[in-house]
């Protein structure tokens, strides 16, 4: 049985103090409630340690928005799988879009940073796209295919199985536009026949495939209702507890 998830992704957003009041509301907002997913929140790396340690890990895991290919050395600047670990978090976020617009992460580094998380017990939350251009032009199920094949389809069953995708629409991040629940529909099921037709039926339906891109209180619910939508990975909305309970309560 897959997990739902709801996963929030602060960006580059909040101060260390502004982090950890965040992070211990949303921790008080969730004690003594009957949640249906798995909530998580990926930070800034410098609200790691301090937030694992001051929240209950048990009820809301924490992940980073990133982590280096590389595992250690002269790379002055990085943050690398085994320091993410060492912080007590549990997931990181791996090829969001605006790492491969602004940074220009390729699949083939991606598949690099995916081998270093899983090495040191990190849930990677892997994201495929597509831009406006190519929702628009109907090449959308390719990129999205090629994404998975070049990054992660050189995993074993095993490894691929510890991995969670989220499927974001790039022309709707940031924008205001939402995929309608049909069209989220559509590419989920797109995806899990492709992880299918790569790894079996067994594997394909263990994993969680969220949806990320302008998802909020209003729409959580019935994008979620989808049959292959296992949850969202929520930017905005995830900065502050009032926006961010309604969309995890959407599973309730």
């Amino acid at each position: 049985m897959r997990k739902n998830i709801v996963a929030g992704n602060w960006k580059m957003n909040n101060t260390l103090q502004e982090g950890l009041e965040l992070a211990e509301e949303l921790n008080g907002a969730l004690e003594g409630k009957e949640i249906n997913c798995d909530v998580v929140i990926c930070t800034p790396y410098i609200h790691l340690a301090p937030v694992c340690a001051t929240i209950d890990t048990d009820l809301i895991g924490v992940g980073a928005e990133n982590c280096a290919d590389h595992l250690s050395g002269a790379y002055t600047g990085e943050i690398s799988a085994p320091m993410i670990a060492s912080t007590g978090a549990q997931y990181v976020i791996l090829g969001h879009s605006e790492r491969r617009a602004y940074y220009g992460e390729t699949n083939a580094t991606l598949k690099t940073k995916t081998e270093l998380a899983l090495a040191n017990d990190l849930t990677p939350i892997f994201c495929v796209g597509e831009v406006l251009e190519e929702r628009e032009n109907g090449t959308f199920f390719d990129v999205v295919k090629t994404q998975l094949e070049e990054a992660l389809f050189g995993f074993s069953a095993e490894d691929f199985a510890k991995i969670v995708i989220a499927y974001e629409p790039v022309w709707a991040i940031g924008t205001g536009k939402t995929a309608s629940p049909a069209q989220a529909q559509e590419i989920h099921a797109f995806i899990r026949k492709t992880i299918a037709d790569k790894y079996g039926k067994e594997i394909a339906d263990g994993i969680s495939i969220l949806y990320g891109g302008s998802c909020n209180a209003s729409n959580a619910k019935e994008l979620f209702a989808n049959a292959d939508v296992d949850g969202g990975l929520i930017g905005g909305a995830a900065l502050k507890v009032e926006t961010f309970m309604p969309i995890i309560e959407a599973f309730n």
